[in-house]
């Protein structure tokens, strides 16, 4: 297995403690406005004003009596009932009591007992034949009105509550009545940190983008020349690549401010609420002009219109329509710059891609290897390092691995040095790190010592090849340790940097991979479902150079394979073979030739060195893991050379 194919570019932003000033752009509070809370206040206090006054009104009328004066219309029979409540006694008139009272109109009393006149009260009471009832002590009056109106300030305030969040939903485009508004998230100039000098490896990328920050630094400048700005920026490359993170360094670095939106987050159930959340989108981006538009992950509603097995989504193509429309509805005085990000640049619609929406496009790869180094520095720079650290070491090792895997495979090696107690990040967190997201963590599956003899051989068949073959990938370690799905592995990393792949090289790294196959069925007389995966990639690797590369005599320089659209496209359904069935005879054949004369060779190979096929086996049973090194020291007795170039 070779430790080669991984991911993409990265960066950071610039660490600051700053809290960013706030400034015009920035979005309406959370909190209530003060008009509201006044309105709401008012509100409240009238609502206990008019519960003090209705408890007034039910009171009836009342006269106060001294006490002497109560015990003399007890006397007189002049009460007909009594209420006890402590201290307090109240009392209805009989009708003798109302007509010696004819000056008033009041039909009850109140007055107050003594303490001590409470069994005395009684007993006078039962003698005069009064009606005597006993309730408890009522609350103060201020009791009574919090409690009859609390439940509806109560009410009153969620309803306020509920109408300041519609109120505000609104405004942010949420709710309702507010699904047609934008769902960007806005960054303001003092909110971004980042930076093109931030953005490591990238450095095609940046310049091709570098016109377009002093275009929105100085625009006049470029006016007074008779020049127009691009109105897109589309950005592509394989995920992990920094793309995000370039449009947040074009807006920082630029100083204005940035809207960021997916592309998915414009599509809703209803049919054109996608383009209503365009047309607003616009609208803010121009009203606060000079200002950058993000659109990540574009080809969700930029995909080709009129394709697919089932047609078109009504909704999305409306989307697609209006940023189109609203794309071509640029002023030559609007300084409003649309950049978006795709991985799928093959999906997306022409219209989309033509001059004067998006004029130029920007491809972002995995980087190099001196942008590597640069990428592991800035996510190394706050780790504490070990001596033994190499960074353009580790840059060497990691081919393929984008800005993101490196930024992981820092974030790894801290964290195993940190499971190891240790205070440093040393050589050996990386290289485990880097085995860890390559080949996965090794695992403990139960082999027995029958599959654990079969598996050694396996893997010292490709080891072996990959040490004998000129043109292969150089070896770096061989295990039978259980990682991931694989059994066993052996890690080739190579040399330099490949764009382009010389036949020589591609025949060596097919003739490695038959290597675990070959050493089972040379030593054991037969072959085990280990090298499935290998006979995948070996035919998948022949049938390019046969069909795609031209790297077959018989077959020439044409190309004769299968198209490599995906269904939902409807292309390739539509799309007849452009080549008759006897040239796809011809280049199955081709392949099986190919494949068996690798393997012809590869096996030749192994039986000449059938004794450093054993002392490599042997060598890793007992150590289970072998680095390059220890491979030559078990090889050097043997002396195995390298294999000559096939003619």
């Amino acid at each position: 297995m070779s430790a080669s194919d991984p991911r993409q570019s990265s960066s950071a932003s610039r660490p600051s403690g700053e809290t960013p000033p706030p400034d015009k752009w920035q979005s309406p509070s959370d909190e209530p406005p003060r008009q509201q809370f006044l309105l709401f206040l008012w509100f409240a206090v009238s609502i206990l004003l008019l519960f003090h006054y209705l408890d007034a009104a039910e009171r009836e009328v009342q006269a106060e009596l001294s006490y002497s004066e109560f015990l003399q219309a007890v006397d007189a029979d002049r009460v007909a009932s009594v209420t006890l409540r402590g201290q307090s006694v109240e009392g209805q008139f009989n009708e003798a009591g109302r007509e010696a009272r004819d000056d008033s109109e009041a039909e009850s009393f109140t007055t107050t007992r003594p303490d001590i006149e409470g069994e005395r009260l009684l007993e006078r009471l039962e003698s005069q034949g009064i009606e005597i009832i006993a309730q408890p002590v009522d609350p103060p009056w201020w009791q009574r009105v919090l409690v009859g109106a609390l439940p509806w300030i109560l009410i009153l305030g969620l309803l306020f509550w509920f109408w300041s969040r519609m109120q505000q939903r609104m405004m942010s485009g949420g709710g309702p009545l507010g699904m047609g508004k934008s769902q960007a998230r806005q960054i303001t100039s003092q909110q971004s940190r980042v930076r093109l000098a931030d953005v490591a490896g990238s450095e095609n990328a940046k310049r091709e983008v570098t016109e377009v920050v002093d275009f929105l630094k100085e625009p006049e400048r470029f006016r007074a020349l008779g020049a127009k700005i691009p109105r897109g920026v589309l950005m592509m490359g394989p995920p992990g690549t920094g793309k995000t993170l370039m449009a947040k360094a074009v807006a920082g670095e630029a100083g204005v401010p940035f809207f960021s939106i997916s592309g998915s987050e414009f599509i809703e159930m209803f049919v054109g609420v996608g383009a209503s959340r365009v047309r607003d989108l616009f609208k803010q981006a121009k009203e606060q002009a000079p200002a950058v538009v993000f659109i990540d992950e574009i080809d969700s509603i930029g995909r080709a219109r009129g394709t697919g097995m089932g047609g078109g989504h009504d909704e999305r193509e409306q989307t697609l329509n209006q940023i189109l429309a609203e794309m071509d509805g640029f002023d030559e005085h609007e300084s409003v710059v649309v950049l978006a990000a795709t991985n799928r640049p093959d999906v997306l619609d022409p219209a989309l891609l033509r001059p004067g929406r998006f004029d130029r496009k920007v491809t972002l790869e995995n980087p190099h290897r001196q942008a590597r180094r640069d990428i592991l520095a800035v996510h190394t720079r706050d780790m504490p390092l070990a001596d033994d650290v190499d960074l353009m070491r580790l840059a060497e090792i990691t081919t393929g691995f984008s800005g993101a895997d490196l930024a992981n495979l820092a974030n790894e090696a801290a964290l195993l040095a940190g499971r190891r107690s240790q205070q440093q990040v040393d050589w050996s967190c990386f290289t485990d790190a880097r085995d860890r997201l390559l080949l996965g963590d090794t695992k403990d599956v139960g082999l027995s010592e029958r599959e654990r003899h079969v598996v050694a051989y396996h893997e010292s068949g490709h080891a072996l090849l990959a040490y004998l073959l000129p043109h292969a990938d150089p070896l770096e370690k061989v295990t039978v340790l259980p990682r991931g799905r694989a059994l066993g592995v052996t890690a080739q990393v190579p040399d330099e940097d490949r764009v382009n792949f010389s036949e020589s090289y591609l025949r060596d790294r097919i003739t490695v991979m038959y290597g675990g196959r070959l050493a089972e069925s040379i030593v054991f007389g037969e072959v085990s479902s280990g090298a499935e995966n290998d006979l995948e990639q070996a035919t998948q690797l022949a049938r390019r150079m046969v069909g795609r590369w031209g790297m077959n005599r018989r077959i020439g320089p044409v190309m004769a394979s299968h198209s490599q659209e995906h269904v939902f496209l409807g292309r390739e359904m539509a799309q007849p073979r452009d080549y008759s069935e006897a040239l796809a005879s011809l280049v199955d054949e081709e392949v099986r030739q190919l494949l068996t004369e690798l393997e012809r060779r590869g096996r030749e190979l192994l039986e000449a060195h059938r004794v450093a096929l054993d002392a490599l086996a042997t060598a890793l049973e007992a150590r289970e893991t072998l680095e390059i090194e220890e491979i030559r020291e078990v090889l050097a007795g043997h002396e195995p050379k390298p294999a000559p170039s096939p003619p």
